[in-house]
Protein backbone atom coordinates (compact mmCIF):
# COMPACT_ATOMS: atom_id res chain seq x y z
CA UNK A 1 0.00 0.00 0.00
CA UNK A 2 1.16 3.54 -0.69
CA UNK A 3 2.09 5.51 2.41
CA UNK A 4 2.11 8.85 0.56
CA UNK A 5 2.55 10.10 -2.95
CA UNK A 6 6.22 10.89 -2.63
CA UNK A 7 9.57 9.26 -3.25
CA UNK A 8 9.36 7.06 -0.14
CA UNK A 9 6.76 4.28 -0.26
CA UNK A 10 5.87 1.50 2.19
CA UNK A 11 5.44 -1.75 0.24
CA UNK A 12 4.50 -5.37 0.88
CA UNK A 13 6.12 -7.92 -1.45
CA UNK A 14 4.21 -11.14 -2.11
CA UNK A 15 5.61 -14.10 -0.17
CA UNK A 16 7.20 -16.88 -2.21
CA UNK A 17 5.69 -20.38 -2.15
CA UNK A 18 5.80 -23.67 -3.99
CA UNK A 19 2.92 -22.30 -6.05
CA UNK A 20 4.73 -19.03 -6.73
CA UNK A 21 8.41 -19.57 -7.34
CA UNK A 22 8.95 -16.22 -9.10
CA UNK A 23 12.36 -14.74 -8.25
CA UNK A 24 12.55 -12.26 -5.37
CA UNK A 25 13.65 -9.46 -7.72
CA UNK A 26 10.71 -10.01 -10.07
CA UNK A 27 8.18 -10.09 -7.21
CA UNK A 28 9.70 -6.85 -5.87
CA UNK A 29 9.59 -5.39 -9.36
CA UNK A 30 5.90 -6.31 -9.83
CA UNK A 31 5.04 -4.87 -6.42
CA UNK A 32 6.69 -1.58 -7.33
CA UNK A 33 5.14 -1.46 -10.82
CA UNK A 34 1.69 -1.90 -9.26
CA UNK A 35 2.47 0.66 -6.56
CA UNK A 36 3.67 3.28 -9.03
CA UNK A 37 1.29 2.55 -11.89
CA UNK A 38 4.17 2.37 -14.33
CA UNK A 39 5.61 -0.12 -16.84
CA UNK A 40 9.30 -0.07 -15.98
CA UNK A 41 11.55 0.38 -12.97
CA UNK A 42 15.31 0.06 -12.55
CA UNK A 43 16.53 -2.03 -9.61
CA UNK A 44 20.30 -1.63 -9.09
CA UNK A 45 22.68 -4.53 -8.42
CA UNK A 46 23.60 -3.13 -5.01
CA UNK A 47 20.02 -3.79 -3.80
CA UNK A 48 19.83 -7.26 -5.39
CA UNK A 49 22.95 -8.47 -3.60
CA UNK A 50 21.22 -8.70 -0.22
CA UNK A 51 17.61 -8.80 -1.37
CA UNK A 52 16.76 -12.42 -0.38
CA UNK A 53 17.99 -12.11 3.22
CA UNK A 54 16.61 -8.59 3.65
CA UNK A 55 13.11 -9.45 2.42
CA UNK A 56 12.89 -12.49 4.68
CA UNK A 57 14.25 -10.77 7.80
CA UNK A 58 11.83 -7.88 7.20
CA UNK A 59 8.79 -10.14 6.72
CA UNK A 60 8.57 -9.06 3.06
CA UNK A 61 7.70 -5.55 4.16
CA UNK A 62 9.98 -2.71 3.14
CA UNK A 63 10.38 1.00 2.67
CA UNK A 64 11.29 1.86 -0.93
CA UNK A 65 13.29 5.00 -1.65
CA UNK A 66 12.55 5.96 -5.25
CA UNK A 67 13.30 8.57 -7.87
CA UNK A 68 11.82 9.33 -11.26
CA UNK A 69 13.70 10.64 -14.27
CA UNK A 70 12.96 11.03 -17.96
CA UNK A 71 13.58 7.34 -18.67
CA UNK A 72 11.89 5.50 -15.81
CA UNK A 73 11.37 5.11 -12.11
CA UNK A 74 14.51 4.07 -10.20
CA UNK A 75 14.71 2.16 -6.93
CA UNK A 76 17.38 4.08 -5.01
CA UNK A 77 17.39 1.85 -1.91
CA UNK A 78 15.28 -0.64 -0.01
CA UNK A 79 15.03 -0.23 3.77
CA UNK A 80 13.49 -2.13 6.64
CA UNK A 81 9.90 -0.94 7.02
CA UNK A 82 10.39 -0.85 10.80
CA UNK A 83 13.49 1.34 10.54
CA UNK A 84 13.20 4.80 12.00
CA UNK A 85 16.30 6.01 10.18
CA UNK A 86 15.54 9.28 8.36
CA UNK A 87 15.29 9.43 4.58
CA UNK A 88 16.48 12.85 3.45
CA UNK A 89 17.10 14.78 0.27
CA UNK A 90 19.07 17.93 -0.49
CA UNK A 91 17.97 20.66 -2.88
CA UNK A 92 20.73 23.02 -4.00
CA UNK A 93 20.70 26.39 -5.74
CA UNK A 94 24.06 26.43 -7.52
CA UNK A 95 24.39 30.20 -7.85
CA UNK A 96 27.28 32.00 -9.51
CA UNK A 97 27.78 34.18 -6.43
CA UNK A 98 26.07 32.21 -3.69
CA UNK A 99 25.07 28.59 -3.15
CA UNK A 100 22.16 27.56 -0.92
CA UNK A 101 21.60 24.01 0.36
CA UNK A 102 18.23 22.87 1.73
CA UNK A 103 17.70 19.66 3.71
CA UNK A 104 14.32 17.97 3.11
CA UNK A 105 12.61 15.08 4.90
CA UNK A 106 11.55 12.95 1.91
CA UNK A 107 8.80 11.19 3.89
CA UNK A 108 7.03 14.36 5.00
CA UNK A 109 8.24 16.94 2.44
CA UNK A 110 9.19 19.26 5.31
CA UNK A 111 12.30 21.46 5.03
CA UNK A 112 14.54 20.66 8.01
CA UNK A 113 16.95 23.55 7.47
CA UNK A 114 19.04 25.42 4.93
CA UNK A 115 22.51 26.87 4.68
CA UNK A 116 23.86 29.53 2.31
CA UNK A 117 27.51 30.19 1.49
CA UNK A 118 29.59 32.03 -1.08
CA UNK A 119 30.47 30.08 -4.21
CA UNK A 120 34.21 29.36 -3.72
CA UNK A 121 34.77 29.50 -7.48
CA UNK A 122 34.61 33.29 -7.10
CA UNK A 123 38.24 33.13 -5.87
CA UNK A 124 39.21 32.06 -9.40
CA UNK A 125 36.79 34.29 -11.30
CA UNK A 126 34.04 36.63 -10.11
CA UNK A 127 31.83 35.94 -13.11
CA UNK A 128 30.83 33.08 -15.39
CA UNK A 129 33.00 34.29 -18.27
CA UNK A 130 36.21 34.31 -16.21
CA UNK A 131 35.49 30.84 -14.83
CA UNK A 132 34.78 29.34 -18.22
CA UNK A 133 38.03 30.79 -19.60
CA UNK A 134 39.89 29.37 -16.60
CA UNK A 135 38.22 25.99 -17.08
CA UNK A 136 39.87 25.66 -20.50
CA UNK A 137 43.34 25.68 -18.91
CA UNK A 138 45.11 22.38 -18.21
CA UNK A 139 43.80 21.72 -14.69
CA UNK A 140 41.26 24.54 -14.61
CA UNK A 141 38.08 22.49 -15.00
CA UNK A 142 39.11 20.03 -12.27
CA UNK A 143 40.00 22.90 -9.91
CA UNK A 144 36.67 24.65 -10.42
CA UNK A 145 34.76 21.38 -10.09
CA UNK A 146 36.57 20.39 -6.90
CA UNK A 147 35.94 23.79 -5.33
CA UNK A 148 32.18 23.65 -5.76
CA UNK A 149 31.77 19.93 -4.94
CA UNK A 150 33.94 20.15 -1.81
CA UNK A 151 32.03 23.18 -0.52
CA UNK A 152 28.65 21.54 -1.19
CA UNK A 153 29.80 18.33 0.55
CA UNK A 154 31.08 20.28 3.55
CA UNK A 155 27.86 22.25 3.93
CA UNK A 156 25.55 19.25 3.44
CA UNK A 157 27.47 17.43 6.17
CA UNK A 158 27.40 20.49 8.45
CA UNK A 159 23.68 20.99 7.87
CA UNK A 160 22.97 17.34 8.68
CA UNK A 161 25.03 17.48 11.89
CA UNK A 162 23.37 20.72 12.92
CA UNK A 163 19.99 18.95 12.91
CA UNK A 164 21.10 15.61 14.35
CA UNK A 165 21.41 13.65 11.11
CA UNK A 166 24.20 12.01 9.13
CA UNK A 167 25.25 12.74 5.55
CA UNK A 168 24.50 9.05 4.81
CA UNK A 169 20.82 9.83 5.47
CA UNK A 170 20.72 11.83 2.22
CA UNK A 171 19.43 9.69 -0.68
CA UNK A 172 18.45 12.29 -3.30
CA UNK A 173 20.20 15.40 -4.57
CA UNK A 174 18.53 17.97 -6.85
CA UNK A 175 20.45 20.98 -8.12
CA UNK A 176 19.57 24.01 -10.23
CA UNK A 177 22.02 26.48 -11.72
CA UNK A 178 22.65 28.42 -14.87
CA UNK A 179 24.06 26.56 -17.86
CA UNK A 180 27.70 27.33 -17.07
CA UNK A 181 27.40 26.50 -13.36
CA UNK A 182 25.69 23.20 -14.26
CA UNK A 183 28.54 22.24 -16.59
CA UNK A 184 31.21 23.14 -14.02
CA UNK A 185 29.31 21.24 -11.30
CA UNK A 186 29.24 18.14 -13.50
CA UNK A 187 32.89 18.59 -14.50
CA UNK A 188 31.95 19.01 -18.17
CA UNK A 189 33.91 21.15 -20.66
CA UNK A 190 32.20 24.53 -20.87
CA UNK A 191 34.33 26.62 -23.23
CA UNK A 192 31.98 26.19 -26.25
CA UNK A 193 29.22 27.97 -24.30
CA UNK A 194 31.02 31.28 -24.84
CA UNK A 195 32.33 30.63 -28.37
CA UNK A 196 30.18 31.24 -31.42
CA UNK A 197 27.73 29.60 -32.10
CA UNK A 198 27.46 29.23 -28.26
CA UNK A 199 26.68 25.52 -27.89
CA UNK A 200 26.50 23.81 -24.48
CA UNK A 201 27.82 20.26 -24.16
CA UNK A 202 24.54 19.06 -22.67
CA UNK A 203 21.06 20.50 -22.22
CA UNK A 204 19.43 17.59 -20.38
CA UNK A 205 21.92 15.87 -18.05
CA UNK A 206 20.96 12.32 -17.08
CA UNK A 207 20.27 11.42 -13.46
CA UNK A 208 23.58 10.21 -12.04
CA UNK A 209 24.69 8.10 -9.08
CA UNK A 210 25.85 10.76 -6.62
CA UNK A 211 29.24 9.04 -6.33
CA UNK A 212 29.85 9.82 -10.01
CA UNK A 213 29.85 13.52 -9.09
CA UNK A 214 31.95 12.92 -5.93
CA UNK A 215 29.01 13.93 -3.77
CA UNK A 216 29.66 12.60 -0.28
CA UNK A 217 26.19 11.43 0.75
CA UNK A 218 24.54 7.97 0.87
CA UNK A 219 26.45 5.49 -1.31
CA UNK A 220 23.28 4.65 -3.26
CA UNK A 221 22.10 8.26 -3.63
CA UNK A 222 21.08 9.73 -6.99
CA UNK A 223 21.74 13.27 -8.25
CA UNK A 224 19.66 15.23 -10.74
CA UNK A 225 20.52 18.62 -12.21
CA UNK A 226 17.78 20.69 -13.83
CA UNK A 227 18.02 20.87 -17.63
CA UNK A 228 18.81 24.06 -19.50
CA UNK A 229 17.52 25.34 -22.82
CA UNK A 230 20.72 26.90 -24.13
CA UNK A 231 23.76 28.91 -23.20
CA UNK A 232 21.77 31.76 -21.66
CA UNK A 233 18.71 30.02 -20.25
CA UNK A 234 19.63 27.58 -17.52
CA UNK A 235 18.13 25.10 -15.12
CA UNK A 236 17.77 27.74 -12.42
CA UNK A 237 15.14 29.49 -14.56
CA UNK A 238 13.27 26.29 -15.37
CA UNK A 239 13.31 25.57 -11.64
CA UNK A 240 11.92 29.06 -11.00
CA UNK A 241 9.07 28.53 -13.47
CA UNK A 242 8.23 25.24 -11.74
CA UNK A 243 8.24 26.94 -8.33
CA UNK A 244 6.09 29.86 -9.46
CA UNK A 245 3.55 27.55 -11.10
CA UNK A 246 3.64 29.76 -14.20
CA UNK A 247 3.29 26.66 -16.39
CA UNK A 248 -0.06 25.87 -14.74
CA UNK A 249 -1.61 29.35 -14.69
CA UNK A 250 -4.86 29.97 -16.51
CA UNK A 251 -4.18 33.70 -16.83
CA UNK A 252 -1.00 35.28 -18.14
CA UNK A 253 1.65 36.01 -15.51
CA UNK A 254 5.30 37.05 -15.56
CA UNK A 255 8.37 35.90 -13.62
CA UNK A 256 11.30 38.29 -13.38
CA UNK A 257 14.51 36.91 -11.87
CA UNK A 258 16.80 39.83 -11.10
CA UNK A 259 20.45 39.21 -10.38
CA UNK A 260 23.52 40.04 -12.42
CA UNK A 261 21.21 39.65 -15.40
CA UNK A 262 17.46 39.99 -15.64
CA UNK A 263 15.78 36.83 -16.88
CA UNK A 264 12.13 37.15 -17.74
CA UNK A 265 9.43 34.60 -18.58
CA UNK A 266 5.87 35.55 -19.49
CA UNK A 267 3.02 33.18 -20.23
CA UNK A 268 0.58 30.63 -18.83
CA UNK A 269 -0.27 26.92 -19.15
CA UNK A 270 -0.56 27.25 -22.94
CA UNK A 271 2.56 29.22 -23.85
CA UNK A 272 5.80 30.60 -22.36
CA UNK A 273 8.13 33.24 -23.82
CA UNK A 274 11.50 33.99 -22.25
CA UNK A 275 14.38 36.38 -22.70
CA UNK A 276 17.42 37.56 -20.77
CA UNK A 277 19.25 40.85 -20.63
CA UNK A 278 21.91 42.62 -18.60
CA UNK A 279 19.89 44.80 -16.24
CA UNK A 280 21.47 44.21 -12.89
CA UNK A 281 25.27 44.56 -12.74
CA UNK A 282 24.95 48.13 -11.45
CA UNK A 283 22.85 46.86 -8.58
CA UNK A 284 25.00 44.13 -7.08
CA UNK A 285 28.59 45.24 -6.76
CA UNK A 286 29.17 45.24 -10.51
CA UNK A 287 29.37 48.59 -12.27
CA UNK A 288 28.63 50.50 -9.09
CA UNK A 289 31.30 50.55 -6.41
CA UNK A 290 28.54 51.17 -3.94
CA UNK A 291 26.37 48.16 -4.68
CA UNK A 292 27.20 45.08 -2.61
CA UNK A 293 25.67 41.76 -1.61
CA UNK A 294 23.28 41.89 1.33
CA UNK A 295 25.05 41.15 4.64
CA UNK A 296 25.27 42.71 8.15
CA UNK A 297 25.75 46.47 7.99
CA UNK A 298 24.59 46.81 4.40
CA UNK A 299 21.83 49.36 3.80
CA UNK A 300 18.84 47.48 2.41
CA UNK A 301 16.13 50.12 2.80
CA UNK A 302 15.94 53.88 2.24
CA UNK A 303 12.85 56.04 2.55
CA UNK A 304 11.80 59.68 2.92
CA UNK A 305 10.66 61.09 6.23
CA UNK A 306 7.19 62.49 5.38
CA UNK A 307 7.71 65.61 7.52
CA UNK A 308 11.36 66.61 7.15
CA UNK A 309 11.85 65.06 3.65
CA UNK A 310 15.13 63.69 5.00
CA UNK A 311 16.31 60.31 3.76
CA UNK A 312 16.05 57.59 6.41
CA UNK A 313 18.01 54.32 6.20
CA UNK A 314 17.93 50.79 7.57
CA UNK A 315 21.05 48.61 7.72
CA UNK A 316 20.92 44.83 8.07
CA UNK A 317 21.29 43.80 11.74
CA UNK A 318 20.92 47.51 12.56
CA UNK A 319 24.63 48.17 12.92
CA UNK A 320 26.62 51.10 11.52
CA UNK A 321 26.35 50.89 7.73
CA UNK A 322 29.24 49.69 5.57
CA UNK A 323 27.62 50.00 2.14
CA UNK A 324 24.38 49.58 0.23
CA UNK A 325 22.88 46.69 -1.73
CA UNK A 326 20.66 46.61 -4.82
CA UNK A 327 17.31 47.01 -3.07
CA UNK A 328 18.72 49.91 -1.04
CA UNK A 329 20.01 51.59 -4.18
CA UNK A 330 16.58 51.44 -5.81
CA UNK A 331 15.01 52.86 -2.64
CA UNK A 332 17.67 55.57 -2.59
CA UNK A 333 17.12 56.54 -6.24
CA UNK A 334 13.37 56.68 -5.60
CA UNK A 335 13.89 58.85 -2.52
CA UNK A 336 16.26 61.18 -4.38
CA UNK A 337 13.81 61.58 -7.24
CA UNK A 338 10.65 62.04 -5.17
CA UNK A 339 12.42 64.61 -2.95
CA UNK A 340 13.63 66.40 -6.12
CA UNK A 341 17.29 65.87 -5.20
CA UNK A 342 17.70 64.47 -8.70
CA UNK A 343 15.88 65.68 -11.81
CA UNK A 344 14.08 63.69 -14.51
CA UNK A 345 17.43 63.01 -16.21
CA UNK A 346 18.84 61.51 -13.02
CA UNK A 347 21.21 64.42 -12.35
CA UNK A 348 21.82 65.79 -8.86
CA UNK A 349 20.30 69.17 -8.00
CA UNK A 350 22.97 71.15 -6.18
CA UNK A 351 20.38 73.58 -4.89
CA UNK A 352 18.20 70.94 -3.20
CA UNK A 353 20.98 68.53 -2.14
CA UNK A 354 22.88 71.35 -0.46
CA UNK A 355 25.70 70.23 1.83
CA UNK A 356 24.96 66.56 1.16
CA UNK A 357 26.54 67.02 -2.26
CA UNK A 358 30.29 67.31 -2.72
CA UNK A 359 32.55 67.22 -5.75
CA UNK A 360 35.53 64.91 -6.14
CA UNK A 361 37.64 64.72 -9.31
CA UNK A 362 34.94 66.71 -11.09
CA UNK A 363 32.21 64.20 -10.17
CA UNK A 364 29.30 64.95 -7.83
CA UNK A 365 28.79 62.65 -4.83
CA UNK A 366 25.72 62.52 -2.59
CA UNK A 367 26.46 61.68 1.05
CA UNK A 368 23.99 59.16 2.43
CA UNK A 369 25.86 58.41 5.68
CA UNK A 370 28.65 60.65 6.99
CA UNK A 371 31.95 59.26 8.29
CA UNK A 372 30.88 59.65 11.93
CA UNK A 373 27.97 57.22 11.51
CA UNK A 374 29.56 54.85 9.01
CA UNK A 375 30.88 51.42 9.93
CA UNK A 376 33.93 51.97 7.75
CA UNK A 377 35.04 55.37 9.06
CA UNK A 378 34.41 56.84 5.64
CA UNK A 379 31.29 58.50 4.26
CA UNK A 380 28.96 56.27 2.26
CA UNK A 381 28.08 58.23 -0.84
CA UNK A 382 26.47 57.81 -4.24
CA UNK A 383 28.41 59.29 -7.16
CA UNK A 384 26.86 60.62 -10.34
CA UNK A 385 28.67 57.77 -12.13
CA UNK A 386 26.97 55.22 -9.84
CA UNK A 387 23.63 56.91 -10.38
CA UNK A 388 24.11 56.89 -14.15
CA UNK A 389 24.75 53.14 -13.98
CA UNK A 390 21.59 52.67 -11.96
CA UNK A 391 19.65 54.80 -14.45
CA UNK A 392 20.87 52.61 -17.32
CA UNK A 393 19.99 49.45 -15.40
CA UNK A 394 16.47 50.59 -14.57
CA UNK A 395 15.96 51.70 -18.18
CA UNK A 396 17.21 48.34 -19.47
CA UNK A 397 14.89 46.51 -17.10
CA UNK A 398 11.81 48.47 -18.14
CA UNK A 399 12.68 48.20 -21.84
CA UNK A 400 13.17 44.43 -21.65
CA UNK A 401 9.79 44.13 -19.90
CA UNK A 402 8.17 46.31 -22.54
CA UNK A 403 9.68 44.29 -25.40
CA UNK A 404 8.63 40.89 -24.07
CA UNK A 405 5.16 41.88 -22.79
CA UNK A 406 4.04 44.40 -25.39
CA UNK A 407 6.04 43.80 -28.56
CA UNK A 408 6.45 40.02 -28.33
CA UNK A 409 3.40 38.76 -26.43
CA UNK A 410 1.11 41.56 -27.69
CA UNK A 411 -0.16 42.37 -24.19
CA UNK A 412 -0.42 45.38 -21.92
CA UNK A 413 1.12 45.37 -18.45
CA UNK A 414 -2.41 45.60 -17.07
CA UNK A 415 -3.17 42.19 -18.64
CA UNK A 416 -0.78 40.46 -16.24
CA UNK A 417 -2.55 38.56 -13.48
CA UNK A 418 0.61 38.24 -11.36
CA UNK A 419 4.07 39.82 -11.49
CA UNK A 420 6.45 37.44 -9.71
CA UNK A 421 9.82 38.83 -8.60
CA UNK A 422 12.52 36.24 -7.93
CA UNK A 423 16.24 36.02 -7.28
CA UNK A 424 18.32 37.00 -4.27
CA UNK A 425 18.12 40.67 -5.17
CA UNK A 426 14.50 40.41 -6.26
CA UNK A 427 13.57 39.05 -2.85
CA UNK A 428 14.23 42.43 -1.23
CA UNK A 429 13.04 44.81 -3.91
CA UNK A 430 10.34 47.30 -2.91
CA UNK A 431 7.90 47.50 -5.86
CA UNK A 432 6.84 51.03 -4.86
CA UNK A 433 10.45 52.25 -5.21
CA UNK A 434 10.98 50.33 -8.44
CA UNK A 435 7.82 51.87 -9.91
CA UNK A 436 8.86 55.33 -8.68
CA UNK A 437 12.06 55.28 -10.74
CA UNK A 438 10.41 53.66 -13.75
CA UNK A 439 12.10 50.28 -13.36
CA UNK A 440 8.88 48.26 -13.04
CA UNK A 441 5.54 49.05 -14.67
CA UNK A 442 2.93 51.05 -12.76
CA UNK A 443 0.44 48.28 -12.03
CA UNK A 444 -1.54 47.56 -8.82
CA UNK A 445 0.76 46.59 -5.94
CA UNK A 446 -1.25 43.45 -5.21
CA UNK A 447 -0.15 42.16 -8.63
CA UNK A 448 3.44 41.88 -7.37
CA UNK A 449 4.50 38.78 -5.46
CA UNK A 450 7.98 38.03 -4.15
CA UNK A 451 9.08 34.44 -4.78
CA UNK A 452 12.42 34.58 -2.99
CA UNK A 453 14.95 31.98 -4.12
CA UNK A 454 12.86 30.37 -6.86
CA UNK A 455 15.79 28.29 -8.14
CA UNK A 456 16.03 26.58 -4.75
CA UNK A 457 12.23 26.47 -4.54
CA UNK A 458 11.93 24.42 -7.73
CA UNK A 459 14.69 22.03 -6.66
CA UNK A 460 12.82 21.48 -3.38
CA UNK A 461 9.55 20.99 -5.25
CA UNK A 462 11.04 18.10 -7.21
CA UNK A 463 12.04 16.34 -3.98
CA UNK A 464 8.47 16.58 -2.73
CA UNK A 465 6.48 15.75 -5.84
CA UNK A 466 7.38 12.98 -8.34
CA UNK A 467 4.94 14.51 -10.84
CA UNK A 468 7.19 17.58 -11.01
CA UNK A 469 9.52 15.74 -13.36
CA UNK A 470 7.01 15.69 -16.22
CA UNK A 471 6.36 19.38 -15.60
CA UNK A 472 10.07 20.17 -15.83
CA UNK A 473 10.38 18.47 -19.20
CA UNK A 474 7.17 20.03 -20.47
CA UNK A 475 8.35 23.51 -19.38
CA UNK A 476 11.61 22.98 -21.22
CA UNK A 477 9.78 21.94 -24.40
CA UNK A 478 7.19 24.72 -24.31
CA UNK A 479 9.46 27.76 -23.84
CA UNK A 480 10.09 30.04 -26.79
CA UNK A 481 13.35 31.85 -26.13
CA UNK A 482 13.82 35.20 -27.89
CA UNK A 483 17.07 37.04 -28.38
CA UNK A 484 16.92 40.71 -27.51
CA UNK A 485 18.42 42.18 -30.62
CA UNK A 486 19.66 45.66 -29.83
CA UNK A 487 18.12 47.26 -32.89
CA UNK A 488 17.18 50.88 -33.42
CA UNK A 489 13.65 50.36 -32.07
CA UNK A 490 15.02 48.81 -28.87
CA UNK A 491 17.51 51.68 -28.47
CA UNK A 492 14.75 54.26 -28.96
CA UNK A 493 12.65 52.60 -26.26
CA UNK A 494 15.72 52.37 -24.01
CA UNK A 495 16.46 56.09 -24.45
CA UNK A 496 12.93 56.97 -23.39
CA UNK A 497 13.24 54.82 -20.27
CA UNK A 498 16.45 56.58 -19.14
CA UNK A 499 14.36 59.44 -17.76
CA UNK A 500 12.68 59.42 -14.34
CA UNK A 501 10.27 57.76 -14.37
CA UNK A 502 10.03 57.85 -18.19
CA UNK A 503 9.77 60.38 -21.00
CA UNK A 504 6.10 59.39 -21.15
CA UNK A 505 5.04 60.22 -17.59
CA UNK A 506 1.46 59.10 -18.32
CA UNK A 507 2.69 55.51 -18.02
CA UNK A 508 3.13 56.11 -14.28
CA UNK A 509 -0.18 57.57 -13.08
CA UNK A 510 0.48 56.69 -9.42
CA UNK A 511 3.32 59.24 -9.39
CA UNK A 512 1.28 62.16 -10.72
CA UNK A 513 0.69 63.63 -7.26
CA UNK A 514 4.20 62.89 -6.00
CA UNK A 515 6.39 64.60 -8.56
Amino acid sequence: MMAKKGFVRSIVVENPSLNNNTADAQRLEQCLLDELGTDYIKIPLSILKKLPSNLRSWGFRAKAVLFKDRHSWILVDLLNSMSDNPVLGTAVDIGTTRIVVSLIDLETGVEIGRKGFDNPQAAIGPDVLARIHYSSKKTGLAELNNLVIDSVNFNISALCKEHGYKKEDVYLFTGAGNTAMTHLFLGIEAIEIIKEPYIPCVNIPDTQPAVNLNLDINKNALAFLFPNIGSYFGGDLISGILFSGLDQKQDTCIVVDVGTNAEIVVGNKDWLIACAGAAGPALEGGVSKMGMTAKPGVIDQVWIDPDSRDLMIHAIDEINPVGICGSGMIDLAAGLFLSKRIDIQGKFSRQICGEQLFEKDGINHFILVDENHSGTGEAISLSQVDLNSLTSSKAAMYTILEVIVKNTAGLEFSDLEKFYVAGTFGSFINPVSAISIGMLPDIPLETFEVLGNSSLGGAKELLKDPDAFERIMKIRQSITYIELNVNQEFMNMFSGAKFYPHTDASRFPSLQNKI
